[in-house]
């Protein structure tokens, strides 16, 4: 899924385009492991409390603007919604989405918890470590599979 910077912000669903225009994209999306990746995902560098993804669905590229809520602070462990990995601490982050459209505008939003990272495709896949990981007997592509399910049911109702 090698994306342009053009075609991501073209691909937000839940953003005005001053919005689409004024968001910080990746500087390094070239260098970007793409073949690991099920979608880009990553954080405003000029506030930590915003977060981008952007995938690849039926329609093309999709791309949500999410807030990510503060943390409580304490220990715990939590799993991630789409890819389910679990992670202690802050690893997890619930993250919202307003919705697209009319819905967006009267301030409805959907939530997931999601790795706080946004690296749920190299934890799948051992390129990055969560700690503790749940045993399974599914191959990594059928964990892919899942996630990238869970993924287009949230983006769904991001879309409505």
């Amino acid at each position: 899924m090698p994306a342009t910077e053009p075609a991501i912000r073209a691909s937000f669903v839940n953003c005005t385009k001053g919005e689409t225009q004024r968001l910080a994209v990746p500087r390094d999306l070239a260098e970007r492991p793409w073949a690991d990746l099920d979608f880009l995902g990553w954080h405003d560098p000029a506030a930590e409390e915003r977060a981008y993804l952007v995938a690849e669905a039926d329609t093309g590229l999709v791309g949500v603007a999410l807030r990510v809520a503060p943390h409580a602070g304490r220990a715990r462990r939590s799993m991630c919604s789409l890819c389910l990995t679990t992670h202690t601490g802050d690893g997890v982050s619930l993250m919202t989405a307003r919705k697209a459209g009319r819905q967006g505008r009267q301030g409805n939003s959907v939530g997931a918890y999601i790795c706080t990272d946004l690296a749920c495709s190299l934890y799948l896949r051992g390129r990055k470590d969560a700690g503790r990981r749940l045993d399974e007997t599914l191959t990594v592509a059928e964990k892919v599979d899942r996630t990238t399910a869970n993924l287009a049911a949230f983006l769904r109702k991001v879309v409505g």
